[in-house]
């Protein structure tokens, strides 16, 4: 058998082994050294050692724990019930109030926090049984909160498009900056649906009865904004500010988002030592993941391309004698079916690497393709049988909310996602004008 070929069947082996459930880093590490013992010997061994140790001195996964420490704390400081009942008395005039509300309260904390099974479980617990109490529709009340708590994979700061960054050697500030605008234009987009549907079909989104907060005074509304909706805000523009405009290096500024974090949990009264523990475990459990996917990912794209799997990819894609738009389609559709049975973590350290060295043949830029795969990453959490945001929802869904509601409610806002990254080919400005005009 040719190297190639074993390159071919060493990437077959490892999706076939992830969909047996395996964990992700260690089958990553155990199939490239099995394959990298056959391609050159014991050398793989100090490979391995060096690739891990270049991967824990990399100073771009410096914010990694920072950021992840800033969401959960933020999910423990008790924000999220007051946030949302602060967003649904001020829409509560408007159609769709509570689902509105919900996107609204979804964006702003998915933001702050990144953490999409932390969001999506959340706002199941808090935001569903209103909307079924209040006689919503059942596909589309989960099917917002599933798509709205996915929306920190795409809007800044997120977690995805650091991994991006390091594995692209690109610049997390220019991502940032990429992925701003069109995570508010997906987070309208579905807002604009809810209004929409609730004007053509009320009885799906039923209005607020008149009685509904009208007793309570603007003031009252205002002072609920200031001391819920204006924190979390604040924190959240001044560590995006801090980046964006350059006072601060993304972990510095990951840094002060930790520390707000705390300030936040301490002012709401919701501050104390097990949830400090507990918040300091989960981010040392999920940075350690993050760090052996990434020493996992290198030294498999490293035997991958020992081994030639590189030149088959390539000259596949060379032989079909594509433009750079119809190879930056083919590549999204290929990652879009990927995400029918993989994760968003499988996708970034496999098969994003692959793409990567042919971007400049195609002329494309790496900051672009890493704003529309994140967009399009989106899906997985949207697309059975890795919908990860059905899981986490039905987990702490009222009874009779079926999976076959859930899976059936998200597949609009999947629609919507793949109409955002048509409206990003036709206008790649709107992800590139930002960095452009910051940074030049």
């Amino acid at each position: 058998m040719s190297d190639p070929a074993v390159g071919m069947l060493m990437l077959v082996v490892f999706i076939f082994t992830i969909l047996l459930g395996f964990p992700i880093a260690f089958t990553l590490i155990a199939l490239s050294v099995m394959f990298g013992f056959y391609a050159v010997g014991d050398t793989i061994f100090p490979l391995l050692v060096q690739r891990a140790y270049g991967v824990m001195a990399n100073d771009v996964l410096i914010s990694v724990p920072l950021f992840l420490f800033m969401g959960y704390m933020i999910e423990r400081a008790n924000i999220l019930d007051r946030l949302f009942y602060s967003i649904q008395l001020a829409l509560r005039r408007v159609p769709g109030s509570l689902g509105v509300a919900t996107l609204a309260t979804c964006a702003l904390f998915a933001t702050a926090t990144g953490i999409v099974g932390a969001v999506v479980t959340l706002m199941g617990v808090l935001a569903l049984p209103a909307m079924l109490k209040a006689g919503y529709d059942k596909r589309l009340a989960t099917g917002l909160i599933a798509a709205g708590g996915c929306l920190g994979i795409l809007i800044p700061p997120s977690i995805m498009l650091i991994l991006y960054a390091a594995m692209a050697g690109e610049s997390v500030v220019r991502l940032y900056a990429a992925a701003l605008f069109p995570g508010l234009l997906l987070a309208g987009l579905y807002i604009v649906y809810v209004m929409i549907r609730a004007m053509l079909r009320p009885q799906d989104a039923p209005p607020l009865p008149p009685e509904h907060g009208a007793d309570i005074p603007a003031g009252r509304v205002l002072l609920l904004l200031l001391t819920s909706f204006v924190p979390l805000t604040a924190l959240v523009l001044a560590v995006l500010g801090a980046i964006l405009f350059g006072l601060a290096t993304p972990h510095e500024a990951a840094g002060i988002g930790a520390l707000g974090a705390i300030l936040l949990a301490v002012a709401y009264r919701s501050m104390s030592w097990a949830k400090l523990k507990e918040a300091v475990f989960l981010t040392g459990r999920a940075t350690a993941m993050v760090c052996w996917l990434f020493v996992g990912s290198w030294i498999f794209a490293s035997v991958f391309s020992l081994l030639g799997g590189h030149h088959v990819v390539e000259g596949w894609f060379r032989s079909m004698d594509l433009t750079g738009w119809q190879f930056l389609l083919l590549t999204q559709i290929l990652i879009f079916l990927l995400g029918w049975p993989l994760e968003w973590t499988e996708i970034i350290v496999i098969f994003v690497p692959i793409f990567l060295p042919l971007l400049d043949s195609f002329g494309i830029d790496p900051v672009f393709f890493g704003v529309l795969v994140a967009l399009n990453i989106q899906t997985s959490f949207l697309t059975p049988p890795m919908a990860m945001s059905a899981f986490y929802l039905k987990g702490v869904a009222p009874p009779g909310v079926e999976l076959r509601h859930i899976f059936s409610g998200m597949l609009p806002f999947m629609t919507i996602v793949l109409i955002s990254l048509a409206i990003l080919y036709i206008f790649p400005q709107l992800a590139l004008w930002l960095p452009s005009a910051i940074y030049g």
